[in-house]
């Protein structure tokens, strides 16, 4: 029998979100994760993005973390960001950063979250790089949002933020950012949300996905596509060629264990292409978010749990 894609999705995000899943994959499914954690450490995710970039590959590194409990925590991971970004300064890889507003502490204390990530943001200034401020679920779109604006009125645009699809507010969202001249990762959206505020059918994200996408083209904005669908890919790089629009004026953002051959062809190909490359030992809520996308990535972990 075949599951439905959003059925799926609903039921296995809301099921790792129960405390015994969560605590029986954190003990067996380490290992399993591997396939879409790049490295534990810093100075392996920073080899694996000299792997990338030998195939013509740019990378955007993720420090994983989110929903911290404590402000110390939050430290931490400012300090390993700003490590993270002199790390890339010094191995030379093509590579920029990640991270979310959580990780920093927006939900514990929003003006201590935000010093921290303007501290980042300062450092990788400093570097000449870029920090994209992660987009979480609905409660911080406003808060993620308010963070980037805030920080290009201080004169630190090398950041910008990223724009879920399946929210219905999202067009919207898309102009405001292009208005300001915000740069966008434009993504279909990979938590569980609500009825009342985004799309749940996959046509209906489907098709407010390439919306978004062919706004950013048609005002000649530096495009980021966040995506493994077949279908996307194909419709984009038609819409680029009908309308004349360069290969260096968008890029293809594929994630770290998932279509990697489909990246390096698409490198081969001269299209501009960044594999998200996380990192660190708080993999269980991205890795929860990667099964939940399709029923293959389950079937592939699955299979491997087989053998």
């Amino acid at each position: 029998m075949k599951i439905g894609t959003e059925l799926y999705r609903k039921t296995l995000l809301t099921v790792s979100g129960n405390p015994l899943v969560e605590k029986l994959t954190l003990r067996y499914g380490k290992s399993l994760a591997r396939k879409f954690i790049a490295a534990s450490d810093l100075e392996g995710a920073i080899e694996e993005v000299k792997k990338l970039n030998s195939k013509g590959i740019m990378a955007t590194l993720d420090h994983l973390g989110e929903g911290i409990t404590k402000l110390d925590q939050a430290l931490s991971y400012r300090n390993e960001y700003i490590r993270l970004i002199k790390a890339i300064a010094d191995s030379r890889v093509e590579a920029n950063v990640s991270l979310k507003p959580t990780q920093m502490g927006l939900a514990l204390d929003k003006e201590i979250g935000y010093e921290h990530i303007r501290a980042v943001v300062r450092e990788a200034k400093y570097h000449r790089n870029f920090v994209r401020i992660d987009m979480e679920d609905s409660p911080y779109t406003d808060a993620t949002l308010e963070i980037v604006w805030k920080l290009h009125k201080e004169q630190l645009t090398n950041a910008g933020t990223v724009i879920q699809a399946y929210l219905y507010r999202s067009e919207q969202d898309v102009e405001d950012c292009i208005d300001q001249g915000i740069p966008l990762r434009l993504v279909k959206g990979a938590y569980k949300e609500s009825s009342s505020i985004a799309y749940q059918n996959t046509k209906d994200v489907l098709w407010q996905y390439k919306r978004i996408i062919q706004m950013h083209l048609d005002h000649h904005v530096y495009t980021a596509i966040a995506s493994h669908d077949d279908k996307i890919i194909r419709w984009t790089k038609q819409y680029a060629l009908e309308h004349d629009i360069p290969k260096d004026r968008f890029e293809f953002q594929m994630l770290y264990g998932l279509r990697m051959q489909e990246q390096v062809k698409l490198a081969e190909e001269g299209y501009r292409v960044r594999c998200y490359v996380p990192y660190g030992t708080m993999w269980y809520p991205y890795y929860t978010r990667r099964l939940a996308e399709k029923p293959a990535n389950l079937m592939m972990v699955l299979k491997n749990m087989g053998r």
